[in-house]
């Protein structure tokens, strides 16, 4: 069903039906259309009428000409501008397009490119059927600029609106970050106008090349949405098309339980969870398990579908073998968090047969993996190369023991940005977590063409899916797997995470790095949490819980620090480490100091 709502000022086009099969083609939803004006209307360098709208959006055109007119013009689409014009041979999958128009006396049209069958393949060999966009719409693609042949006399900003595709419960005002590093804010609103614009298809896909849900982009993808939106819906319409279409990377499966744990921990939905448990168990690789419990690897899952990450050459030269680290590393969380989930649905005895193979395979993993004299893990049983890789991934999700931790921490460290985006978010999460968060900001806003800056510097208005064209030639300048710091700033510098399922509980543990001050708005389903910090002598944080909500502190401890004060008041508190845990949990508004 089509509902046409007057916006302000513009005219809003909603379609509000959710992902569903209809023989092989698959629509998706709720997404709509939202009219938006042009930042700018001037000439190009070739003397086309040059349309700027300012950034990129997944769209097409309402062109209303001039009365009367019945001229044929060309329209140019692009995602790419370089001297002084659309860019019309661009690298890899960066789109541009072109169609011609006949106007018929003056009545407004929908302008856009014919299909891509790249994009819009049903029956594939290589691939599940592409999302499609509602038919309704005509084909959208994603384009920042336009340019005009044959245009009769001047262009003027009410004859040419972009009918831009977004999550039809998207709020730009649900979520907030800010701190005294400005390129930082800059990071943080290039990711989370990445995920806005990414939810274009209903779903989470790939970018625009296949427009296909894999699961590590989508479950990337889940984590940032949580953290600038309120939506829960487009992430278990993405879950439940990945278990219907899985795809091929063996770390991909693991990802799916990952996915409804996150589910689990935002909503505390055991009506959800129930009916999708059952399937969950073979995304955990059991099945390629010895009987010391690790996963084995044959000859095609190393040679193809073992993937540590992706491109190639983003793997810091990891060397596959039959038992490897990063695999088995997947294998564990999967295990521990589908423990998570069999307990929280009553299923005692399953629980406790996952989380004594996680017992048992952890203290394996260590055993065979572990190099004692370096204090890292090797790559996989038979060789000694230690790759990043194979560190961060056992370090974020939890597989470290304690007393070898900041080891691991300290080699990560020396080793800078040797992965890609997608593999970014476990590296910096696995440094937020032990105490590294100054290592990790630093990560994200390097020189040099390996990080979040550099795409910045580009000039991008969506993530890119590599950190360049030359580490990826094929890339997409429109990937949500390039946008973790949208989650990781609220989760970490921040601090608000959940802590128990639905929310009922938060910790809040901000990492101010080398930052003098922080605040934000986090998004949860009972409301937002409001954080607003500053380090400057003494560590001061307000914060403010939706009702329900009560949250565990856990703060910044410098050396010079002796206790905690709340509300202007002597709190009980213990030092652990680098921080100060607060003895008692708080509810509602605080202020908080630590000195």
């Amino acid at each position: 069903m089509n509902l046409f709502q007057r916006g302000t000022p513009s005219l809003v086009l909603a379609l509000s039906f959710f992902a569903f099969a209809c023989g092989s083609r698959l629509f998706a939803a709720p997404v709509r259309l939202v009219d938006e004006a042009p930042a700018s209307i001037g000439t190009s360098k070739s003397g086309l009428v040059l349309v700027d709208f300012g950034r990129v959006a997944f769209g097409n055109l309402r062109i209303t000409p001039p009365a009367g007119s019945n001229a044929t013009i060309t329209v140019h689409f692009g995602e790419s501008f370089a001297d002084g014009s659309i860019n019309r041979k661009p690298p890899g999958t960066v789109r541009y397009a072109s169609a011609s128009f006949t106007m018929k006396d003056g009545k407004a049209f929908t302008a856009a490119p014919a299909a891509d069958k790249r994009n819009t393949e049903q029956v594939s060999a290589a691939h599940p059927p592409a999302v499609l966009t509602p038919p309704e719409w005509g084909v959208v693609l994603p384009f920042r600029w336009v340019e005009i042949e044959g245009w009769p006399g001047e262009l003027k900003a009410g004859q040419i609106t972009r009918q831009s595709a977004y999550a039809a419960a998207w709020d730009d005002a649900a979520a907030a970050f800010t701190c005294s590093d400005e390129t930082l804010n800059r990071i943080w609103e290039l990711c989370r106008y990445s995920i806005k614009a990414t939810t274009f298809a209903g779903v989470y896909v790939d970018g625009d090349r296949e427009r296909i849900p894999y699961e590590g982009d989508a479950y990337l993808n889940q984590l940032s949405h949580y953290s600038t939106g309120t939506d829960l819906q487009m992430a278990r319409d993405t879950f439940d098309l990945l278990m219907k279409h899985p795809t091929w990377p063996t770390e991909w499966a693991p990802h799916t339980v990952f996915m409804a744990h996150a589910d689990w921990m935002r909503t505390g939905d055991k009506a959800w969870l129930a009916p999708r448990y059952e399937a969950l168990k073979a995304k955990t690789l059991l099945n390629r398990a010895g009987a010391d419990g690790l996963i084995r690897s044959d000859a095609q899952q190393i040679k193809k579908t073992d993937i540590v990450d992706w491109p190639v050459g983003e793997r810091d030269k990891f060397v596959f073998t039959e038992i490897n680290t990063v695999v088995n590393a997947f294998h564990i969380r999967a295990l521990a968090e589908l423990a998570e989930l069999a307990s929280a649905l009553g299923k005692a005895e399953e629980a406790k047969d996952s989380g004594a193979r996680v017992v048992a395979t952890r203290a394996k993993f260590q055993e065979v993996l572990f190099d004692d004299k370096r204090g890292i893990y090797r790559d996989g049983i038979g060789t000694d190369h230690a790759s990043q890789h194979a560190n961060f991934f056992p370090l974020a999700f939890g597989v470290v023991p304690a007393d070898k931790r900041q080891g691991v921490v300290s080699f990560l460290k020396g080793q800078g940005m040797r992965c890609s985006p997608y593999a970014a978010q476990y590296l910096l999460e696995a440094l937020f977590a032990n105490e590294a968060g100054a290592k990790a900001l630093e990560l994200i806003t390097a020189e040099g063409d390996r990080s979040w800056k550099h795409m910045l510097d580009s000039g991008t208005t969506i993530t890119w899916e590599a950190w360049d064209q030359k580490y990826k030639p094929n890339q997409d300048w429109n990937h949500a797997w390039g946008a973790s710091p949208a989650n990781l700033l609220p989760r970490f510098v921040l601090g608000v995470q959940p802590l128990c399922a639905g929310w009922k509980c938060a910790v809040i543990r901000p990492n101010p790095g080398k930052l003098s001050a922080a605040s934000g708005k986090v998004p949860t389903p009972r409301g937002p949490v409001m954080v607003d910090w500053k380090n400057a002598g003494t560590f001061q944080i307000s914060v403010t819980l939706p009702d329900g909500m009560s949250a565990r502190f856990e703060l910044p401890a410098s050396a010079e620090s002796r206790g905690v004060y709340v509300d202007g008041k002597p709190a009980k508190a213990q030092r652990e480490g680098a921080r100060w845990i607060l003895a008692d949990d708080l509810t509602g508004t605080a202020k908080i100091e630590v000195k």
